[in-house]
């Protein structure tokens, strides 16, 4: 299971953070009254630390970070953990860091090729993407990721597939409200024949 999905750029600005699974650190990680969002933050910043250091030649799969190591230790034999992180699997491209938290029962090759099917979606979307591309059509980038991956789990690895759901999730949100043959009329509900198209 994929318990979360990060990019960031070269001097650690989150451009996506996406989380499948509430990311619970050791008690003894955390101060007294901490919100989640500040853990969350933590934890982006302990991985974008452990990534952005890493040399180019370096493996692309680390360990959890401190903040996620120890909770994942504390489970006992007979309790089954199957949510609980235990890889970070990144990839480099140009000025962004692609990055997936994941369980064990993840292959980290497939993940990595998943990483590389979501860039090269990105890429034919955005006729060669860059970062701006993600900062001002962020809407496309969540949609790309949810053709693709579905509460944690990944429902679609073709590329042609992923491009043209988020291309016709695009033509329908761009579609006028009034347009179409149903409408709210009771003919087009009585007859079957239209979709609603209001919002």
């Amino acid at each position: 299971m994929i318990n979360a999905v990060l990019v960031f750029n070269n001097a650690g600005q989150p451009r996506l953070t996406k989380f499948y699974t509430q990311l619970r650190p050791h008690p003894s990680m955390l101060k007294i009254g901490a919100q989640e969002t500040s853990v969350q933050q933590r934890l982006i910043s302990e991985i974008f630390t452990l990534v952005a250091n890493r040399p180019n030649s370096a493996c692309n799969f680390l360990p959890l970070p401190p903040l996620l190591a120890s909770s994942s230790k504390s489970s006992t034999p007979t309790t089954p953990h199957n949510d609980t992180p235990s890889l970070v699997t990144y990839r480099h491209y140009a000025t962004l860091y692609f990055i997936i938290i994941s369980t064990s029962t993840e292959s980290p090759l497939a993940l990595l090729d998943l990483i590389q099917v979501f860039v090269q979606a990105l890429d034919g979307l955005f006729e060669n993407v860059c970062e701006l591309d993600l900062i001002f059509n962020f809407e496309t980038l969540h949609a790309t990721l949810g053709e693709m991956i579905v509460g944690g789990v990944v429902v679609e690895t073709q590329l042609d597939k992923v491009v043209e759901g988020v291309k016709a999730q695009g033509r329908v949100a761009k579609r006028p409200v009034n347009e179409g043959k149903g409408g709210l009329s009771l003919g087009g509900f009585g007859r079957g024949d239209g979709v609603w198209a209001g919002r």
